[in-house]
């Protein structure tokens, strides 16, 4: 991805960026694609009815992870309250899908990648988040 790339060229930046942010806006947007995958392939699976949970929390985590990313992206004025709720709540729904994903990871090998899709996007979330602290 071009995260760093088109962040350190903002004028607000000036070339100075947050590691662990950027690498939380990456994870964000990798988990927000694999979660919507995993859904669209449980969708496909012939037990669907018993992956209803599963899918809830897939899509639920995709729009989290990629409203996340956006927010976190921004870089004209100053919005780190949100910023740091927004990651508070993509760590939260990354556990709970990463959780939900690792218990049908040994049927399905798409639940299992979201997994740990997920696992990553939350210790991303977490460490920007410490990053940012005030």
């Amino acid at each position: 991805m071009q995260v760093r790339e088109m962040i350190s060229t903002h004028p607000h930046v000036k070339g100075s960026t947050n590691d662990a942010l950027i690498r939380c806006i990456e994870e964000c947007y990798v988990c927000a694609q694999t979660c919507t995958s995993c859904a669209d392939a449980c969708l496909g699976e012939q037990m669907v009815q018993q992956l209803t949970q599963c899918i809830r929390f897939d899509l639920d985590c995709a729009d989290v992870c990629a409203a996340t990313g956006a927010v976190a992206t921004r870089r004209t004025g100053s919005n780190e309250e949100v910023i740091r709720r927004m990651l508070e709540a993509c760590a939260t729904a990354c556990r709970l899908c990463g959780e939900e994903c690792a218990k049908h990871a040994g049927m399905h090998e798409h639940c299992r990648i979201c997994a740990e899709a997920c696992r990553r996007c939350e210790q991303a979330c977490e460490e920007a988040s410490r990053s940012m602290a005030a």
